[in-house]
């Protein structure tokens, strides 16, 4: 139980999701999923909203929906947020993306004063103009042919190791590369190594299901990811 001060507002999870609701009786969006980590002390809901994109590659379509991730945390010190979250639909795997130009702010609001749903419905528009960009990195990616020597350059840029030898999880990297879902689905590109990266994150890392949700989501592997991304992009 974490003590608060008289300035301390909390705020009802249903009064913090009930955002959504103008937006999924206007057919913008719909309620997808909800939960909660660290035994309730962070409730989290999911909304698709009606936006995506399909990339089109020689093996196939591959298509990413866009989905905002709404978190509201009941500890002293943290912010309600709203986050752009695309999802692979071949395979289920997320990215977490700020709303903010600065990449290291959500669109978040504190607990010093009530929850004022407008502040989060001014900020929306935002993701659109994410998922622009994301389908533009993601196309970008899925045209860029790796070498051998690119890959394991890649992965041991991502997972590196104290050793001059590849990491453990760097290995695992090579041999998720080819078995992953979706692996078939702009094979030999940048986006197949992307994808092997956030497919690990939200599939095999972690000790159990929430340990790894909460890393993806808002912990060490959802940096690590977006670290991915900036790397294949670069590269």
């Amino acid at each position: 139980m974490d003590i608060v001060g008289q300035d301390w507002n909390p705020v009802q999870n249903q009064e913090a999701f009930d955002f959504f609701r103008e937006f999924v009786e206007a057919g913008d969006m719909q309620m997808h999923t909800a939960g909660s980590l660290k035994d309730g002390k962070l409730v989290w809901a999911l909304a698709k909203v009606n936006d995506g994109f399909t990339i089109k590659t020689d093996q196939g379509d591959d298509t990413v929906e866009s989905y905002l991730l709404f978190s509201n945390p009941h500890q002293y010190g943290k912010s309600i947020d709203v986050r752009f979250t695309p999802i692979r639909v071949v395979c289920n795997n997320t990215l977490t993306l700020s709303l903010s130009q600065n990449v290291d702010q959500y669109v978040r609001m504190g607990h010093q004063r009530p929850f004022n749903a407008d502040d989060a419905k001014a900020t929306l528009g935002m993701a659109h103009a994410k998922l622009e960009t994301y389908k533009e990195a993601a196309e970008h990616l899925c045209k860029k042919a790796y070498t051998t020597d690119q890959m394991v350059e890649y992965f041991n840029q991502i997972f590196p190791s104290a050793s001059s030898r590849d990491s453990n999880k760097a290995r695992q990297a090579k041999e998720v590369l080819e078995t992953q879902a979706g692996a078939d689905l702009g094979r030999g590109t940048f986006w197949q190594l992307f994808n092997t990266v956030t497919y690990m994150t939200d599939h095999t890392l972690g000790r159990n299901a929430d340990t790894r949700l909460q890393s993806a989501w808002y912990g060490h592997n959802q940096n690590l990811k977006k670290r991915a991304l900036e790397l294949a992009v670069k590269a």
